[in-house]
Order: C-alpha cells, then sequence, then structure tokens
C-alpha cells in the first residue's frame, strides 16, 4: 500500500472510529438525546429534513463564498502594498493587528446598524474575517524574495512591477493557497455568526431556531453540514494548491495565521 492511499485509510479510520465511539457511548451511558444525540439520530435528522435544510445550506454557502471573494481581493491587494513598502508596513501593520483582534461578533450589530439584517452582514462579516490571514501571508511570502535577485533583476533593467509580478508574486503563491484554506473555514465561522444574530436564512438561523425548541439532533446535523462544507471546499483549494504551486510543497501544509 502506497503512503498515499496509507494516510487516507487512517484518516478515513479514525473519522468512523470518532462516530462509532460516539454512537456506542451514548448508547452504553444511556445520554438523552437533549443532551447529546447519537450520529445515527442526527443523520435521521438530516434526511427527513433535508429538502427545508437544501435552501438554507444553499443561503450559507453563497453568503460564504461572496464575502470570501471580497476579502481575498481586499487581502492580496492590502498584502501586496505592506509587502512591498516597508513604509506601508509600518504604518497599516498595527492597525490591521488591531482591527483583527477585535471580536467578530462586536462587528456584527455595527453592520446590522447600517444595513439592516439580511444577507450584508453574513457577507461583510465574511469578509472582514479572512482578510488577515491573506494579508499577513502575502506579505511574508513577498519579504522572503531574495534581495540578491533583485537586485540581480534591477542590474538587467528591471522595473520594480516587473520583478514584483515575474518573481515576487510567484514567490508568494504557496503562502498565497495557504491563507486560502485558513481563509475559507474562518469566511463560514463569520457567515454563520452573523445568521445567528441577524438573519432569517442560513444554517446559522436554522441552528438558533432548532436550540431554542430544544431541537438538539437538527443542531448538530447543521454542524455536521458546516463540517462537510469546509472540508469540501478545503479539499478544493489543497487540489488546486497542488496543481500551480506542487513545486513549492514540503511535507504537511503550513499557514501562518
Amino acid at each position: 500500500m502506497s503512503d498515499n492511499l496509507r494516510t487516507r485509510f487512517l484518516s478515513t479510520s479514525l473519522i468512523v472510529g470518532f462516530f462509532l465511539l460516539w454512537e456506542v457511548l451514548c448508547i452504553i451511558l444511556n445520554v438523552s438525546d437533549l443532551v447529546l444525540p447519537r450520529p445515527s439520530e442526527i443523520l435521521v435528522t438530516m434526511y427527513n429534513r433535508f429538502p427545508v435544510l437544501w435552501p438554507h445550506i444553499l443561503q450559507t454557502l453563497s453568503t460564504t463564498l461572496i464575502g470570501f471573494a471580497f476579502g481575498v481581493t481586499i487581502g492580496v491587494a492590502l498584502g501586496v502594498i505592506v509587502g512591498t513598502s516597508k513604509v506601508a508596513y509600518a504604518v497599516a501593520y498595527p492597525l490591521l493587528v488591531g482591527f483583527s483582534s477585535i471580536p467578530k461578533v462586536a462587528v456584527v450589530p455595527i453592520f446590522v446598524l447600517w444595513f439592516g439584517s439580511g444577507t450584508t452582514p453574513a457577507i461583510l462579516t465574511a469578509m472582514v474575517i479572512c482578510v488577515f490571514p491573506i494579508v499577513v501571508n502575502i506579505a511574508t511570502g513577498l519579504a522572503t524574495t531574495e534581495p540578491e535577485l533583485e537586485d540581480v533583476l534591477k542590474t538587467m533593467g528591471a522595473s520594480r512591477s516587473e520583478i514584483l509580478w515575474n518573481v515576487g508574486l510567484p514567490r508568494a503563491m504557496p503562502y498565497f493557497f495557504a491563507s486560502l484554506k485558513v481563509a475559507i473555514t474562518l469566511s463560514f465561522v463569520g457567515a454563520v455568526l452573523s445568521e445567528t444574530v441577524a438573519s432569517n436564512m442560513g444554517i446559522g438561523f436554522v441552528m438558533m431556531t432548532a436550540s431554542s425548541n430544544f431541537q438538539v439532533s437538527l443542531v448538530f446535523a447543521g454542524l455536521i453540514l458546516l463540517a462537510l462544507m469546509g472540508v469540501i471546499l478545503y479539499a478544493i483549494f489543497s487540489l488546486l494548491e497542488r496543481r500551480i504551486t506542487g513545486w513549492a510543497t514540503r511535507g504537511n501544509d503550513i499557514a501562518i495565521t
């Protein structure tokens, strides 16, 4: 068995074993469904409620992806500015760190006050929560460009923009894809957070409504759906990373957050 197949087998076995252990412990300890529903109960709930859950799944997914797209665009632009200018780094980086340190649950009421409840606050929350990892990784990737290489290109007549386009950005691509895998999971957090506060659609709204009605299995169904969407998108970006930046892959994925 190859290392890749062995890794996949062990990963699948760990996941299956986790849910089997969960199921068995709930049965042996006679845990109430109001405290911790069994995985089998959660799957039954997902199957029975799927026609109702589907519009909410699409809402959360679309909101997350739109906010993520805006966050990536802004993050890349800021990362390039911060990573290529010492002045911009000194001026903007402390502000970015301070803004990133603010709990995002605190900005949701502000977005609701400005734009009302609904989709817009969820998109904005998903956007702001994923900007910082992208900025840091892009800036770090640009900072790894060897000064000697830049000096050689300058002596050959290359402009600053040509050096950035032909050397700096390609060198930053591994960092960029690492940040995308972090940012997409954070975007889900932001979108669901906003949906639980000020929305009548989305998985977050479903989970809040279900918890208020003591439908615990539906709450866990929402958690599992969010985990599945996050894993699928993470896997997509991992595949793109291997396709585009396979030359830079060294062992396990490491992201700067």
